[in-house]
């Protein structure tokens, strides 16, 4: 796993502030109405795809979400898109299985947003989207492997603080984790175990 799977979306924010790792931040004010955040239908394989090819210089992160698509690591409804007011798919965010410590968590990889919608919300329109979509589904821990001056936006704070290690090495502050349940029982700790397709 590289920082390419870090969202190619908004830039860090000059005000925004590591929350502590055991509180989590309120949301953002809702970016402009002009995203509709919402699952993936059926049929928009292909548009997921082509997201991801133009977010990255690569096709590595297309390659994983199809992957991951046969993969037990695939949560249904939690594949979002972000989708512009002509219909256009703009934006993918993806939350699929991982472990931490051997329980159940989720890790959020890939975010992509097309370059000619970037810097306009949508990127956190579909990570927000997919969030609450985990959230009601009661799925608690997710973490995350991206820029430190963009996650914590959605409450995200360096994992060390929740004792979640990456199985490779990762400077402290691109790991993060966030709680969606943090009135729950305790979060696992321990070192995360990726599914299969992400090759770690």
């Amino acid at each position: 796993m590289d920082n390419a799977r870090m969202p190619s979306e908004d830039p860090p924010s000059p005000s925004q502030h590591t929350q502590s790792p055991h509180t989590q931040s309120p949301y953002p004010s809702a970016p402009a109405p002009r995203w509709r955040a919402r699952p993936e239908a059926p049929g928009e394989t292909e548009a997921v795809r082509g997201v991801n090819l133009a977010a990255f210089p690569t096709a590595a992160e297309a390659d994983l979400v199809d992957a991951l698509r046969g993969d037990p690591a695939w949560v249904p409804g939690l594949s979002l898109v972000a989708e512009a007011p002509d219909g256009t798919v703009v934006g993918h965010a993806l939350l699929t299985r991982c472990r931490v410590g051997g329980a159940e968590a989720l890790a959020l990889a890939p975010v992509a947003v097309a370059p000619g919608h970037q810097r306009g919300g949508a990127g956190t329109a579909v990570v927000r989207a997919a969030l609450d979509a985990a959230r009601a589904l009661g799925e608690d821990l997710v973490v995350v492997l991206g820029h430190p001056g963009y996650y914590p936006r959605f409450g995200f704070a360096p994992a060390s603080g929740f004792g979640v290690r990456a199985p490779f090495d990762v400077p402290d502050g691109a790991l993060m984790a966030l709680r969606l349940q943090p009135d729950g029982p305790a979060a696992p700790t321990g070192v995360i175990q990726y599914a299969a397709p992400f090759g770690v």
